[in-house]
Formats: structure tokens, sequence, C-alpha cells
């Protein structure tokens, strides 16, 4: 398959565009960057440019492009956070409008963010709640919402009459990486730092990269699948447990807890929001698994074996 990646050139492009190369898929990565290790072509991710002539008579085009969120939410990258996500889903949505030979399948990035703050049960992509945060919920859960509501609906505006349309709202994406979100986890669990966060009830959802693959690959074979579709390994944990077994793999034998106020000192010090950490996020992956989508890596003990044994 010819397969286009705007947005490819982060964590899971990279990990996405190494699968499909391995299998011998033609990859193109749109990047506002410079070149990386894979094909790539330069976009502003925004007007149309030489970039439109990739997604005509590509097969697949899998949109992962937006500014980065690990930040502090201020007004100046509020709008670029915004700004990014519905500028370039509208722009690769023109571009397949226009394409005289079109992709048969857009795959959206979204995110598991778009749902509720809850303990009580998990959100599908059946019947899971959007939004719906509680009245005292901070103003940066909120705009969260809005951003995932919005870049969905940039991507549903755009009419593409013979491209299926799928948003994929996934969930934490854990590979070996350097410097991705597994990465980053283990190294303040070495230092001590991978206690409980908050009251550790808040619920934590990830899939594997091996999961989020295969998935991938799911969405592409499989035409009945469009729309809104979750990417999460069925065994979400609340933060005491996730982090408890993750110390206990990694031969870290105690982790210092951090309560409420010193996650937010803590989020000032590291220009980061406490969102990323205190908001629960019980996601699975209902429509998936209906339609007969496996998991290998259903079980976050299993995955984490994997990925320590990994990492490089």
């Amino acid at each position: 398959m010819k397969i286009v990646i705007p947005g490819g050139s982060g964590q899971v492009g990279t990990v996405l565009a190494r699968a499909f190369m391995k299998d011998g898929h033609d990859v193109t990565i749109l990047s506002r960057g410079k070149p990386g290790e894979f094909n790539t072509v330069q976009w502003d991710g925004r007007t149309h440019d030489k970039w439109v002539s990739e997604i005509d008579e590509a097969d697949v085009v899998i949109n992962l492009a937006g500014r980065n969120v690990n930040c502090r939410y201020t007004a100046e990258n509020r709008k670029e956070i915004m700004d990014s996500r519905v500028e370039s889903a509208r722009a690769v949505g023109e571009a397949i409008a226009i394409a005289k030979s079109p992709p048969a399948v857009w795959l959206q990035a979204s995110t598991a963010t778009i749902y509720s703050h809850r303990y009580d049960a998990p959100n599908d992509d059946i019947d899971g709640i959007i939004g719906g945060t509680e009245d005292d919920a901070p103003d940066t859960w909120k705009f969260s919402i809005d951003v995932a509501r919005n870049w969905e609906k940039a991507a549903n505006d755009v009419i593409t009459p013979d491209t299926r349309k799928v948003m994929m709202r996934s969930a934490m994406t854990m590979s070996p990486d350097k410097e991705g979100i597994f990465d980053t986890l283990y190294g303040l669990v070495k230092m001590g730092l991978g206690g409980t966060a908050g009251n550790g009830k808040q619920f934590i959802s990830w899939v594997h990269e091996t999961d989020f693959i295969n998935a991938v690959y799911f969405l592409i074979e499989n035409e009945e699948l469009d729309g809104p579709v979750n990417i999460a390994a069925p065994n979400p944990l609340p933060n005491s447990e996730f982090m408890r077994i993750f110390r206990r793999k990694a031969g870290m034998p105690f982790g210092l807890p951090a309560s409420k106020w010193m996650l937010e000192l803590g989020a000032r010090l590291m220009n980061t929001e406490t969102e990323l950490i205190l908001k629960s996020r019980r996601v699975v992956s209902r429509r998936l698994e209906d339609t007969g989508f496996e998991f290998e890596y259903p079980v976050w003990e299993d995955a984490l074996k994997d990925l320590l044994s990994r990492r490089n």
C-alpha cells in the first residue's frame, strides 16, 4: 500500500511508519520539521502545496498532525494546540476531496481525552459519555475536550464521498522508544518518583504499540468500521495499581506518592499540566472487539514485561 502520514514524525508516527516499512509498504511522512529516517515531504499543516499530490493515489491517509499537548495551557499554547489540529484535519480532508484517485480510508487521530472523567464504568465508543467533567473540574480539562470535539468536527465537516473516515480515539501508546510516554514513566519510577498520584483512583488507559499497529491494520482492512473507534487495551487500571505494578516489574521497591498540590507545583516546574496525570481516563475499545479484534497485550503486567525487555 501507499500510506501517507501527515504529522508522522512523532512517537506514534514513528511506530507506525517503522511497522509499515518492515511489511514492505510505501510510506511518506508529511512534516513541518527536517527529514528523518523515512521519506518526508514538507508541509505547513494548513495551506495546499506540493504535498497535496502525495494524497492523490494514496491507499491510506493517517493524519496524526497536532502540536504536542505536554505544555502549560497559556493563551498562546491553547491557540496553537487547537489550530494545529483543526487546520491540519481540514487541509487533509480538502486534499482528499479534490484528489482524482482518493484514498480508500482516512484514519484521523483523535484522543480518549474526549470522554468524561469517571470512576464508575468505562467509556466505550458506543455508549461512552463525551465531555461531562464535573463542575469544579479545572478549565484545562474542559479545554482538552473542546480540542477533541473540534478536531473531529473539522474532519467530519469535509465531504469525502469515496473515502471512509475513522476517528481514532486512542489511549496512550506505549512503546520503548526514547522520550516516549513509557520512557518518561520509566525514568520517574527509577528515580523513586513513581508513587501514587493524587488519590490514585483515576484510571489510566493505555495500549501496547503492537496492539496499536494491529488495530490500525484492522481499521484499514475492515470496511464496516467508520466514525469514532476507541483504541485502548481492555483493562485500564487505577493509577495506584498501574504504578504499583510498574515499580515491581522495574525492580523499584518504593515510589514517593504525590498529593494534588505537589503535582501542581511539579507541573509548573516541568512546564506541563496535571490533567495528564489526574484526569480519570477509563476507556475501552468496544467496537474493535465486537468486530473481532483481539489484543495481544490486554493486561498491563504482560505489556510492561515486554516493554521493559526491549528498552534501548
